[in-house]
């Protein structure tokens, strides 16, 4: 089983399993737990990100993998931010999943956008000088720039000592994924599923959404991380399920 840093919280059932974007850590959610009130939650960082172990090779399956054991039989909303939105959808059918809500997902890829993010799985990770260095790589490559202060202390998961710097300790590797198949998932998904978006995410067109679900959601006034610029707006999202 992978080794997975987890953050927790709450008692009262379902549980919200929250799943982050790639290139960032559960810490992102704490801005929407703080809301949750009593409603129990789990955030973990995804295999290759945060503290949770790298995998020995990266596919939307294998993640799924090496978290389902955090879904409660007993009943779990998912709530999935793009990369983790997938995740959510490979999650539908294990027992206990009442729900998924998928937002940012990005649904439509071109053949370049695909070989661009297979050469960033390529690379090595970039080792720098300085932890602020290595912090700043971390909120660009998570599209939290501007989001998330680089001062505060939801950090210290994101990045590590490498020798005589510091890194971000995502694994790069993890962009090497591919095209999702958003489709094919959702055709089978045996639970509802919600998709959202921010009005100005860049990622996903509210056109893409509507050609896969009926009535998806726009979040006026928001982007890409609706969930860290607004998560009181993902609350009625939540409501239906809980």
């Amino acid at each position: 089983m992978t080794d997975l840093r987890v953050r927790a919280g709450g008692t009262e059932p379902p549980v919200v399993l929250l799943l982050h974007g790639l290139g960032a850590t559960g810490e992102v959610w704490s801005d929407l737990t703080d809301l949750l009130g009593p409603a129990a939650w789990i955030a973990p960082d995804l295999p290759g990100h945060g503290g949770s172990a790298a995998l020995p090779a990266y596919s939307f399956a294998a993640v799924a993998e090496a978290v389902a054991g955090l879904v409660d039989p007993r009943g779990t909303v998912i709530v999935g931010h793009s990369f983790g939105g997938v995740i959510g959808l490979h999650l539908a059918g294990r027992p206990g999943v009442r729900a998924v809500i998928g937002l940012g997902i990005k649904v439509a890829w071109t053949a370049d956008e695909l070989a661009k993010a297979a050469a960033l799985a390529a690379r090595p990770a970039t080792v720098f000088e300085t932890r602020d260095e290595a912090v700043r790589r971390h909120l660009r490559v998570a599209g939290l720039d501007g989001l998330v202060d680089p001062a505060g202390p939801g950090l210290d998961a994101a990045v590590v000592r490498d020798g005589d710097g510091w890194r971000p300790t995502f694994d790069p590797r993890a962009f090497g994924v591919g095209e999702p198949g958003l489709a094919g998932l959702l055709a089978t998904a045996p639970v509802p599923v919600v998709l959202a978006r921010g009005e100005h995410d860049p990622m996903v067109s509210a056109a893409h959404l509507a050609a896969l679900v009926p009535g998806p959601v726009d979040l006026p006034g928001l982007g890409h991380n609706a969930h860290a610029e607004d998560p009181a707006a993902l609350l009625p999202l939540l409501t239906p399920y809980r």
